[in-house]
């Protein structure tokens, strides 16, 4: 808590002389500071600001990597985080995690009603706690890297992560040069990326050969689908070092 009250003149000029002035020697006891006045009915109470916790920053692994994906509600708050972790070299499902952040999965959003249909134990709770939680168990785990299908929008909204390392799936699952599923047939720009249709589902429907598979927008279940894109890639991790944001 904080108080503003007003000093007078008298009072400012002997803090700001006694601030000035050094010490004879070292020897010299420094002069004790002036005790805060007690409040009184004409001071405003004014509410401290709240910390803003710094972002984590990780030791580098070689072992695993993170698959995240967000589900945001109708205000654009993330809602449901889903982390899948892989082994960094077959990338392999090793274990995922499941947060839904209250109150925001209060306000709803265009995926709500799938945001409890997974077989992965939802860990409800407030957003700190679980940025906190995440954060810690990846740095405990070793994990620097970060891989989302279109990362831009995920780490925009996930500030607290931004000291682990970012890779965007799509920068590599959209471009021929990097995807060998790409069909001739398919238009794409001169970079080589296409043209059209380069979601997660349509990806998956050329990866897996499943015109049938669909996305379910549950934040665990896509990142474990965008980790299967990776996975069905086969592209060894120095590949994803022009995809890094």
């Amino acid at each position: 808590m904080c108080y503003n009250t007003t000093m007078n003149v008298n009072s400012s000029l002997d803090f700001l002389n006694m601030i000035k002035t050094p010490s004879a020697s070292p020897r010299t006891k420094a002069a004790q500071p002036a005790p805060a006045p007690k409040p009184t009915a004409e001071m405003k109470i004014v509410a401290a600001p709240k910390p803003v916790s710094a972002p984590f920053v990780p030791d580098s692994s070689e072992d695993m990597i993170a698959v995240i994906d967000t589900e945001t509600n109708w205000r654009d708050e993330v809602m449901s985080l889903g982390v899948a972790l892989a082994d960094a070299e077959t990338f392999a499902l090793l274990g995922k995690r499941y947060y839904i952040f209250d109150p925001e999965c209060r306000v709803g959003g265009m995926f709500s009603g799938v945001m409890y249909k997974t077989d992965a134990k939802a860990i409800t709770c407030t957003r700190d706690e679980a940025m906190a939680d995440i954060g810690q168990f990846l740095m405990d785990s070793g994990i620097s890297r970060i891989f989302a299908y279109n990362a831009k929008f995920d780490l925009g909204h996930l500030p607290e992560l931004c000291g682990f390392e970012w890779f965007d799936i799509m920068r590599i699952a959209a471009y021929r040069q990097y995807n060998k599923f790409i069909p001739d047939t398919a238009p794409c720009c001169k970079t080589g990326r296409l043209k059209t249709n380069y979601g997660v589902e349509p990806i998956m429907h050329m990866l897996t050969g499943n015109g049938g598979y669909r996305e379910t927008h549950n934040a665990v279940n896509d990142a474990c689908d965008e980790l299967k894109i990776v996975e069905l890639l086969a592209l060894p991790l120095d590949a994803y070092e022009c995809a890094r944001i």
